[in-house]
């Protein structure tokens, strides 16, 4: 097949409004230039005249699309053709990484992506931060990806590893904090990830800290529900907390393994950067009411009212 190519001109001739036609699949590879994407687009007939989308693109300072496969309309005038090129929501086959989500979750995303080559092969894959599982826990960046048609999963991992250090690299995760290194960091950053709200990350930090310093166990439910496949869960039983695994803080004294989740930047940034203060123990009494303390004794008063607020339903 003879592949087309259009020649940039200097009109400004542009498809009426109101007119769409059938959608059609705009390919967007990454860091493709505007132009290569004006000329696609007119190839297509979404747009009548690439000059036009690109005239429209510079005046916009639109510098970057998002690669994927874009399903828009055609026949569209160029405006709105930039418009449905942008909305990220026409991407095929995207995914979202979630912060907190595990990598347990993306591959089952991946997974669902029929586009892509089911090929894992997730013990060839370094991570950027080694780690004697060779996890990847902790080291897919939660933004929003699509893969070009073919990908194979393992590439798709690949990129989000890339994402990853390059998400980090605006921090200063690489320096670590204090005696700990940017591993452990990142696994503290996972912890505050999934037990705290944003507004109190800081603090949760420095509970974390503060045990460890000491060698008082972190007894966090977090963990035990991520060696038990229970995220999500509001309590944790008696039983649970007595599971045998690297990942119970409560019978283990110091970090988990690997970190339990991938944590957002601003996670990360609250383990970087803990506030000062004593506390030992820290408790969600009710949504968006975390209570922060160094008495074991104010923390049972807060124990108990954490069970009453869960018995009338605060937490449903």
């Amino acid at each position: 097949m003879i592949a087309l190519r259009v020649i940039i001109t200097n009109g400004n001739s542009d498809y009426p409004k109101g007119h769409p036609g059938p959608p059609v699949r705009i390919v967007v590879t990454q860091g493709e230039s505007g132009t290569a994407i004006a000329n696609d687009l007119a190839t297509q007939h979404v747009v009548e005249n690439a000059a036009t989308v690109i005239a429209k693109m510079i005046k916009r300072n639109i510098v970057g699309i998002a690669p994927g496969i874009h399903l828009i309309q055609s026949a569209l005038p160029s405006d709105e053709a930039l418009i449905q090129l942008l909305d990220q929501k026409r991407i095929v086959d995207s995914i979202y990484v979630l912060p907190g989500s595990t990598e347990a979750d993306i591959l089952k995303e991946l997974h669902l992506v029929t586009s892509l080559k089911q090929q894992d092969d997730l013990n060839s894959i370094v991570p950027f931060y080694p780690n004697p599982r060779n996890s990847l826990e902790g080291q897919l960046a939660p933004v929003q990806y699509s893969f070009q048609p073919g990908t194979s999963t393992h590439d798709a991992l690949k990129e989000m590893l890339k994402s990853f250090r390059a998400e980090v690299s605006a921090t200063k995760l690489d320096a670590g904090y204090k005696d700990f290194t940017p591993y452990q960091v990142l696994t503290v950053a996972s912890l505050i990830q999934i037990e705290s709200d944003p507004a109190d990350g800081r603090k949760v930090a420095r509970v974390i800290y503060n045990r460890l310093k000491i060698g008082m166990a972190l007894q966090l439910n977090s963990t035990v529900q991520y060696a038990l496949g229970l995220r999500g869960e509001i309590g944790l039983s008696i039983k649970s907390t007595q599971v045998k695994s690297p990942y119970n803080t409560y019978l283990n004294v110091g970090l988990p393994p690997t970190p339990i989740s991938n944590p957002s930047i601003a996670s990360i940034t609250a383990a970087l950067n803990p506030v000062p203060g004593n506390w030992l123990y820290f408790i969600t009494v009710k949504p968006h009411d975390t209570r922060f303390t160094d008495s074991f004794a104010t923390f049972e008063n807060w124990v108990a009212l954490y069970n009453h607020n869960v018995a009338v339903g605060l937490f449903k």
